[in-house]
């Protein structure tokens, strides 16, 4: 008999949760012509490791999410998720988080949680236990039964965040989520969402335009150049966690933060 193999040499790609990106382009058409946003752009996300994207406006941040999605095909290149192609929306691999929370009015939060489960046929009572628990994640547990209208901005999003992690994805893609929020909600939502990430073990990848949320957050700092958008740097970010505010002040989160502007003012 053959002895098993040894899982550790499995390539991260296999694994559940790793992202990788290979010669990665895309070509927008408009009006007949064609204009490069994205780039040969590659890099690889580890399972469980945070990484955020930045750039100036228009760099392509966002369409390389929406790829990663499989909300958009790549005009050229391969991404792969868990080890497969992602060509088309996967919940079961991919969760995915917008800028706008985008519930439904009429749904309780509850009911807006559930949504993508009912899409799928998922019986009532196992949708509403599934629903509870990422409400409790995100610590809107007894908020179940509010309308939209009935929350602020930052419990809305954590009701799209506790949406985007119902069906238990590896990965989870957010989009600016906390953009529209106010300073202080913006720290508090980020402190939330590392709790998340910790309890969770998801692979995350954040697309932001606040150079201090970016250094707060991430484990690796991915740095794109204006349209066509490329890869310009990749910081690690050598900060022990949990992360504290007082972090903010330093010399090593200053240097990051800098370091970041610098090719970003360089590039405007």
């Amino acid at each position: 008999m053959q002895p098993l193999a040894n899982v550790t040499s499995l390539k991260p790609a296999a694994r559940s949760g790793a992202v990788q990106l290979a010669g990665v382009g895309q070509v927008y058409k408009t009006s007949g012509e064609g204009v490069l946003a994205v780039s040969d752009v590659s890099f690889e996300v580890r399972p469980g490791r945070f990484v955020v994207l930045v750039g100036p406006s228009g760099c392509g941040k966002s369409s390389l999410l929406m790829m990663m999605a499989g909300l958009r095909h790549p005009t050229s290149g391969t991404i792969l998720v868990s080890g497969a192609p992602i060509a088309d929306p996967d919940p079961n691999r991919v969760g995915v988080v917008f800028q706008e929370p985008s519930l439904f009015p009429w749904l309780t939060a509850e009911e807006n949680v559930e949504f993508p489960l009912t899409l799928r046929g998922v019986a009532k009572k196992d949708r509403r236990a599934k629903a509870q628990e990422a409400l409790q994640l995100v610590g809107l547990e007894g908020f179940g039964e509010r309308h939209p209208h009935e929350l602020s901005g930052g419990m809305k999003q954590r009701v799209s965040i506790a949406r985007g992690l119902v069906q238990d994805p590896p990965v989870l893609l957010m989009d600016e989520p906390f953009a529209a929020l106010d300073e202080q909600t913006r720290m508090t939502m980020g402190d939330e969402l590392l709790r998340i990430w910790a309890a969770t073990g998801k692979t995350i990848v954040f697309v932001t335009h606040s150079l201090t949320e970016a250094v707060y957050l991430a484990d690796e700092v991915i740095v794109m150049s204006p349209r066509p958008g490329r890869i310009v740097d990749r910081l690690e970010v050598a900060l022990p966690r949990p992360r504290t505010f007082e972090m903010l002040s330093g010399d090593v989160f200053g240097g990051l933060r800098d370091r970041i502007w610098r090719h970003i003012r360089k590039s405007a």
